[in-house]
């Protein structure tokens, strides 16, 4: 590469980053569905033409915030899973869910666009799907070493249940009993709506000690997967 061509390259990158920050500054400000280009390239003293050329729509834009958020959130989890990592899985899952909840308190606004109302207009494309899947995928390994070890005691559903998590199973982890794979999308959703809970304030007035409350309910979905050390 020239040094013209990685002076442009350079250029390009420092101006994505300063569209995607400003971007995330009026998210936090007001909100993912009054997200502008114009208003982007307004504050960024651009004029929209050549915003453009980084962002062709407000969609694309969103998409890479959201790409950016899930890859933020699953490092955090990853990076925190990494320091327990020769622990049980009871304390490996504890501490992915502890370290998630933490991301969202310290990115409210990202959280929000992650897993709150959907932006009017907007469908994910596929390419979110591998960066959405990084905290699952986490929760599954632990799942997938407890039961490699013999230690996970996956609970029995009933009967009508059990063609769905048999499907679940083939896609998500064939390798894992279909009975915990169903036990795990359910507390990949519970785990999101309690974080959910405090983010968006519906605990306001009802659960005032959260960290205590989070780490036993966050246990309880360990428990509830069939992990017990």
């Amino acid at each position: 590469m020239s040094t013209a061509q990685g002076a442009r390259a350079r250029a390009r990158t420092e101006i994505t980053a300063a569209i995607k920050d400003e971007a995330r500054r009026q998210l936090a400000a007001e909100g993912a569905a009054k997200l502008s280009l114009r208003a982007v390239a307004r504050a960024l003293g651009m004029v929209s033409s050549a915003l453009y050329r980084y962002f062709p729509s407000r969609d694309e834009l969103l998409t890479a915030l959201i790409v950016d958020a899930y890859d933020s959130l699953g490092a955090a989890a990853e990076t925190a899973e990494k320091q327990v990592h020769d622990a049980g899985p009871l304390h490996r899952w504890t501490t992915v869910c502890e370290a998630v909840r933490a991301w969202a308190m310290t990115h409210p606004h990202e959280y929000a666009l992650l897993y709150g109302t959907p932006v009017p207009g907007y469908t994910a494309p596929q390419t979110t799907v591998q960066a959405a899947s990084r905290v699952g995928l986490l929760l599954i390994a632990i799942a997938r070493d407890a039961h490699r070890d013999g230690t996970l005691s996956a609970p029995a559903l009933p009967a009508d249940l059990h063609p769905e998590a048999t499907r679940m199973a083939a896609d998500l982890a064939p390798d894992l009993p279909p009975e915990a794979v169903a036990a795990l999308v359910a507390a990949w959703a519970q785990l999101f709506g309690l974080i959910g809970f405090e983010v968006f304030g519906q605990f306001h007035g009802v659960v005032e000690h959260r960290e205590p409350f989070f780490r036993q309910a966050a246990l309880r979905l360990a428990q509830g997967v069939g992990l017990a050390c």
